[in-house]
């Protein structure tokens, strides 16, 4: 019975201070803090390293975020596979949105971004795409202008002094810079977002009321074949092809601005989002933008400015995905790191007050000057019909290749807005 006794009285001792120690080793054993991996579905090519720099410098600072980052552009973003990811759980946790129709489309993908401190110092009016029965649903990405791009040097070497405000003197341009042995326009056709989104775009800007035309456009009171400003905008592409480089349709996205940057080429229709692509490749460039002249009434010339994106956070994903997506935003624009890498490496055009547009670059400085005179007039294509800007590059495409003529395209553009209502 001794025995027995003893024997208990050791079993217990021993359970005693194996709890002991392991509530000692409990203690002297931290939790490791649990990572986070978010997805950023980053839609500018141009910006591609700079943007994984400016991910790395977060990352730094917050070392339980890991942040992925896919990088798509190019070309039109192309969303139709995205929302198949998010509904199976494989979605980013970041990504852009347009705005406007497209932002009502894909409204139960948004988290609402009311509550953001960064909310109340955006420019005036960028949020209105974003905003929906009381909700902002994205945060602006940058303020971006578009217009021709032109090389000072190669400008001068030709012996042209004053810039070109009409088609005319446009094309007067052309021929000065092809006499001097320049190739006149870097034509880069291959991308249908280019003809169908920016150059289409002109065209409706030039109309005494954008807005109002496209009301009557949707309601069959009005035509493009029967407009002035459509026939007006197809003689500029004609300059431009006539005057551009070879193979324009076989010429991409980066062809295009790397024949620009190499000196090759003196102007290029694109907009600033370009500056760090050519710093890269010219960081001493020389270069001025203008507006796009369609016609000989220089009076309707404006740089088209607009909010061209917005970062949204994905409503599916976890909360605590959620909250580190919201505090990544709002260290991009809120602290000073965030804010440098905003304007001096992704020479973003800031769409907040309390940003200063330092070191964002030559195109950028201009046109914050023609918007500050309201010299500039806004991207239309977001009060498309969807799917009608691929539609107006495809033919476009088709016109380039000598395969419709003029009429025909105005034609095909008209058919492809009505079959896109």
């Amino acid at each position: 019975m001794k025995k027995v006794l003893l024997l208990c009285l050791i079993g217990t001792l021993n359970l005693s201070l194996s709890a002991c120690q392991s509530k000692s080793e409990t203690r002297e054993t931290p939790i490791k803090e649990q990572e986070i991996t978010l997805k950023v579905r980053n839609p500018k090519v141009e910006i591609a390293s700079q943007f994984e720099q400016m991910v790395q410098a977060y990352e730094k600072d917050h070392p339980k975020v890991n942040i992925e980052v896919y990088t798509v552009g190019g070309a039109m973003d192309d969303f139709s596979d995205l929302k198949a990811q998010i509904a199976a759980g494989n979605g980013p946790d970041i990504f852009t949105n347009p705005g406007y129709e497209n932002a009502r489309v894909w409204s139960e993908y948004l988290e609402d971004l009311s509550d953001q401190p960064w909310v109340e110092n955006a420019l005036e009016d960028t949020l209105t795409p974003m905003r929906f029965d009381g909700k902002v649903l994205g945060m602006p990405m940058n303020l971006e202008g578009y217009g021709f791009i032109y090389n000072k040097d190669l400008f001068k070497q030709a012996g042209i002094k004053a810039m070109p405000v009409t088609l005319t003197e446009l094309t007067v341009t052309a021929e000065k810079l092809q006499e001097a042995g320049i190739t006149p326009f870097a034509t880069g056709y291959y991308e249908k977002w280019k003809l169908g989104d920016h150059l289409m775009n002109i065209a409706f800007t030039q109309q005494d009321n954008p807005a109002a035309f496209i009301k009557n456009l949707n309601e069959g009171k009005e035509t493009i074949p029967n407009n002035p400003k459509f026939k007006d905008l197809l003689h500029l592409l004609d300059v431009t092809l006539e005057y551009g480089s070879n193979e324009p349709l076989s010429t991409d996205y980066s062809m295009e601005v790397n024949t620009f940057a190499a000196g090759d080429a003196a102007i290029i229709l694109q907009g600033n989002w370009i500056q760090p692509m050519i710093d890269q490749q010219s960081p001493d460039m020389n270069i001025g933008i203008i507006p796009i002249p369609i016609n000989d009434d220089p009076d309707k010339e404006s740089l088209v400015v607009n909010t061209p994106s917005y970062w949204v956070v994905n409503k599916q994903t976890t909360e605590e995905k959620k909250n580190e997506a919201k505090k990544f935003l709002n260290w991009m624009v809120a602290s000073e790191e965030g804010k440098r890498y905003l304007t001096e490496h992704l020479k973003f055009i800031p769409a907040f007050k309390h940003i200063e547009p330092e070191n964002s670059g030559p195109l950028a400085d201009q046109i914050i000057q023609y918007y500050k005179k309201g010299q500039t007039s806004s991207s239309n294509w977001f009060d498309f019909p969807v799917g009608v800007r691929n539609e107006f590059g495809s033919v476009t495409q088709q016109y380039i290749k000598n395969q419709l003529n003029k009429e025909q395209l105005l034609h095909e553009y008209q058919k492809s807005w009505e079959k896109a209502q």
